[in-house]
């Protein structure tokens, strides 16, 4: 193995910045709300209650930190655990809090909605945002292996996904545990709008215009009488270039730009778009 190979591997076992804060953060509040703070009503002023979202706005973004247990607490952790750092190396630091973020609230505003068809009477822990993490990783890397431990099972990172998703709606459909399952597909679907605005977003405004080929035309030339004949000849014409970088793996990589950044490039994928900058430069000149 090589050097380089050897610290790459040591760099993706490392658990990344955000990862690792807010596993840290989730567990200090269950311990808190266990040792110190343990009236009811502070979990009451965390939790989130769509009832009383109106009077409580803090709670939509709260209720992500309180656990109803040490299960509870270690499932959702586990998702983090797993899919959290391959995302935050490719979204980086920021990108990565921000959808973790964005998956939880728009769960519990998937809550909310619900409650005009569906019992939801209050949502706590981070599963919403967990499987926003976990849509992530599949929609990256949809045939990556993981092992179900401790079963001796292996599915892809997409199937993995379905079988959650499924889960979660079974549970919410058919088992009355006073956990909003249903509620939590709000993650799942929250991060899939995100992605598809993201491929929408980036294919009308990033498309590299293709270079127009120019037509033959006759350059008007004076001719005086009694002067020997003048050769007119059709102007110069650009001659069709062939298609040398296939459109569908620009678009790909426009597409990754646009949903994790620049710094989400490998080395081939950046002299890949530099050959074809440069080649559209020609075209246009």
């Amino acid at each position: 193995m090589t050097e380089d190979r050897l610290q790459q591997d040591v760099e993706a076992s490392r658990i990344t910045p955000w990862v690792g804060r807010l596993i840290v953060a989730n567990a200090v509040v269950l311990l808190l709300l266990q040792t110190v703070f343990t009236a009811p009503a502070f979990v009451e002023a965390l939790r989130f209650v769509p009832g009383l979202a109106i009077w409580r706005p803090w709670t939509i973004v709260t209720y992500m930190f309180v656990h109803a247990g040490l299960l509870h607490l270690a499932v959702n952790m586990l998702l983090l655990f797993i899919f959290g750092p391959p995302v935050e190396r490719r979204m980086g630091s920021r990108a990565f809090l921000t959808y973790y973020i964005y998956c939880g609230v728009v769960a519990a505003t998937f809550g909310l909605g619900l409650t005009s068809i569906w019992p939801v009477q209050s949502m706590v822990g981070a599963t919403g945002a967990g499987l926003g993490i976990a849509l992530a990783f599949a929609l990256t890397w949809p045939d990556a292996e993981i092992t179900l431990f401790p079963l001796p099972l292996r599915v892809t990172a997409r199937t993995l996904v379905v079988v959650l998703a499924g889960t979660e709606l079974i549970f919410g459909l058919w088992m009355d545990n006073g956990i909003a399952n249903v509620a939590h597909l709000g993650g799942l679907a929250g991060g899939y709008l995100f992605f598809r605005i993201q491929t929408i977003r980036s294919r009308r405004a990033q498309r590299i215009p293709k270079a127009v080929a120019r037509r033959a035309v006759l350059a008007p030339i004076p001719v005086r009488q009694g002067t020997p004949g003048v050769e007119i000849r059709p102007a110069l014409t650009q001659p069709d270039l062939p298609e040398q970088y296939p459109a569908d793996e620009v678009d790909r990589v426009l597409d990754k730009i646009s949903a994790f950044g620049i710094q989400s490039l490998t080395s081939e994928e950046r002299h890949f778009l530099d050959e074809v900058s440069k080649q559209k430069r020609k075209d246009l000149h």
